[in-house]
């Protein structure tokens, strides 16, 4: 089964962000939100986002600022995609605006008040425009000595299968599609437990020492799921 396409709505005004996640949603898209810059640097470094919608005028850090760090990669401990599609939202039209916003990099530009049908229109122009394109999840991930399939949910370690809960099998299909990407914990948390998870990252350590416990020879050396010091986890295959 696909995932969809995921949206990030960065923009301050609720109702805003409302009609347009529903609008979207309708469309069979996933939409996060950010009310805030600070918010938007959050929510682009735990999840993958293929598309962000952003207003200019923002509490804390512009429009204009997130688009100017993420095209020159200011925050490279964050892990942040340079390239991610940007549609500008907001009430400033001047062509002055304009220009700077695709001089930093921006995709398109929609100035308020604008018709939430376009907008999707716009979404689904740049999406196409710039490839993206939902995630493929039926082609099993096949390494030396371990196989992952996600539609049967199974797990083969030399060929001998591996009883894992769904959880600790979200979490090992997640860091195997991203070989030696390193993960947080706090992005690990979000990305399968999700934002209105309560609970906190020792969730993430227990189930990481469960997965090892199943899946790596000698849980206390692992070779897949690798401890990266002071930031969090990866999976390096075998």
């Amino acid at each position: 089964m696909a995932k969809p396409l995921t949206i990030l709505i960065v923009e301050d005004d609720t109702t805003i962000r409302e009609v347009v996640r529903r609008y979207l949603e309708r469309e069979g898209l996933a939409v996060l939100e950010a009310g805030t810059g600070y918010q938007a640097l959050e929510k682009l470094a735990d999840a993958k986002i293929d598309l962000v919608l952003l207003d200019i005028m923002l509490p804390g850090i512009d429009g204009f600022d997130i688009t100017r760090s993420l095209r020159d990669g200011d925050y490279p401990h964050l892990q942040l995609n340079e390239d991610i599609p940007i549609i500008m939202l907001t009430s400033r039209g001047d062509e002055s605006d304009r220009i700077a916003g695709f001089e930093l990099g921006v995709d398109d530009y929609v100035v308020k008040p604008f018709s939430p049908r376009e907008l999707v229109a716009r979404v689904k122009a740049v999406l196409r425009r710039t490839g993206a394109k939902e995630e493929d999840h039926e082609k099993p991930l096949i390494f030396t000595a371990l196989q992952i399939d996600p539609i049967r949910r199974t797990v083969l370690l030399e060929n001998q299968p591996i009883t894992l809960t769904a959880k600790e099998f979200e979490l090992l299909w997640l860091m195997a599609s991203h070989p030696q990407q390193v993960f947080t914990r706090e992005q690990l948390l979000n990305r399968i437990w999700g934002y209105e998870f309560y609970g906190d990252e020792s969730t993430v350590t227990v189930h990481i020492r469960r997965l090892r416990e199943k899946i790596e020879p000698d849980p206390s050396k692992p070779t897949f799921i690798q401890t990266v010091w002071g930031v969090g986890y990866k999976f390096e295959p075998a």
